[in-house]
């Protein structure tokens, strides 16, 4: 048998190209997933380094919160002491004129700056009614004379009938008793006359004292009442050739008050000019309320520049302290704990330390202390909860140390 051989099959070429295409699949599959793999890795990856250093910076600068920030000043050595108190200036004299009878202003003479003299007439007041009250008390003055007299010579009369023996002893008293009621009426008669003519004299509004017309509060026709609660002063003289200068001092500088000793002040009139004064007294008593002591200045006022009422600013100027170991602090340092009065320190490693201080005199913004050197590094304004060992961020003058 013969035997025939196989003819070779040839593929297909579709078959051809299908082999083709399930040989080279895997392996671009295999490179885009390992790439989507390595970029999700890297995002990955940058995500966690992201967050992680996010949170070392919130760190960072919650711990960096967490130090205050504080201002940091030093002592200040000994100088002479100076303290500025406000006063207000007063004339040496200063008199209210009142009416003292009632009336109306027939007219005024003088208005305010004029300066005037003692005795000198300002103004007048017409008064009807004091003039009448005052004719008829003239007229009961001549009736109780006339009374009077007649009743002298009656007395006489009768004291002469009863040397006699013509008229009985109780009928001569009588006459003597109503003559002596005679006598007493006619007095009380002249005294209203005189009260009287008092009364008409205060029509004649004159000044107290030389000096300024400070103040005029009524005009030609004004009704005038006197002795009413509410009523103004016609008029206001005030004395400036001196003026007083009252200041209230606090308690820790009475020691240092002086009589005679100068003290210089300033007033808003006149900026950058400065005027001397002198202590003249005080009240030598503190006042409970306020811890102070008035004290009173003397100040020339011979060019007549300052005006009664004025504020100004006196400066008291002392002496240095004697006690060596003593600085001064701005008193918005303190601190006041259970131990007393206190400071807070910062020490060469930016802690806090708290330190006891005494206290020598309260110069109201300054304290003049003890227990410090000038080379401390006080803590102004410093916090309530401030503790030792508290780390602190210094600064001086505002800049950061």
């Amino acid at each position: 048998m013969k035997h025939h051989p196989m003819p070779d099959v040839m593929p297909r070429p579709s078959q051809e190209n299908s082999r083709s295409q399930t040989t080279g699949r895997p392996p671009r599959l295999r490179w885009f997933i390992l790439a989507a793999g390595l970029t999700f890795g890297l995002i990955l990856a940058s995500g966690v380094f992201l967050r992680v250093h996010a949170r070392h910076q919130l760190h960072a600068v919650t711990a960096a919160a967490a130090i205050p920030t504080v201002t940091i000043v030093h002592p200040g050595g000994m100088a002479p002491d100076k303290l500025v108190l406000p006063g207000r200036l007063q004339a040496w004299y200063s008199a209210p004129v009142y009416a003292r009878t009632n009336g109306y202003l027939l007219r005024w003479y003088v208005d305010i700056g004029q300066k005037v003299h003692e005795g000198q007439l300002l103004a007048e007041i017409d008064t009807p009614d004091v003039d009448l009250q005052l004719k008829g008390a003239r007229a009961a003055l001549a009736t109780r004379a006339a009374q009077r007299n007649l009743a002298g010579i009656t007395t006489r009369r009768w004291d002469r009938l009863n040397a006699q023996n013509a008229v009985s002893q109780q009928e001569t008293d009588e006459r003597r008793g109503n003559f002596a009621a005679s006598e007493a009426m006619q007095r009380e008669a002249s005294a209203e006359v005189g009260r009287l003519e008092t009364l008409s004299g205060f029509k004649h509004i004159v000044a107290p004292f030389t000096g300024v017309v400070t103040s005029r509060a009524t005009d030609i026709g004004a009704l005038i009442v006197a002795g009413a609660s509410a009523a103004q002063p016609l008029f206001t003289v005030s004395d400036v050739s001196q003026l007083r200068i009252y200041v209230s001092v606090p308690q820790a500088y009475i020691a240092r008050m002086r009589e005679g000793m100068d003290v210089a002040f300033t007033v808003p009139d006149y900026p950058g000019r400065t005027f001397q004064a002198h202590l003249i007294r005080s009240s030598d008593a503190v006042d409970p309320q306020s811890g102070a002591m008035l004290v009173q200045l003397l100040y020339e006022n011979s060019e007549n520049l300052l005006k009664p009422g004025s504020y100004a600013q006196i400066a008291f100027t002392f002496p240095g302290t004697s006690t060596t170991n003593a600085v001064r602090i701005p008193a918005s340092s303190l601190l006041f704990r259970r131990a007393g009065p206190t400071i807070a320190v910062m020490e060469a490693n930016h802690h806090v330390k708290i330190h006891p201080i005494t206290i020598l005199t309260d110069f109201g913004t300054e304290l003049e202390v003890t227990g410090l050197s000038s080379e401390s590094a006080i803590i102004d304004n410093p916090r309530d909860d401030l503790r030792d060992g508290d780390e602190v961020k210094p600064q001086e003058n505002g800049h950061d140390s």
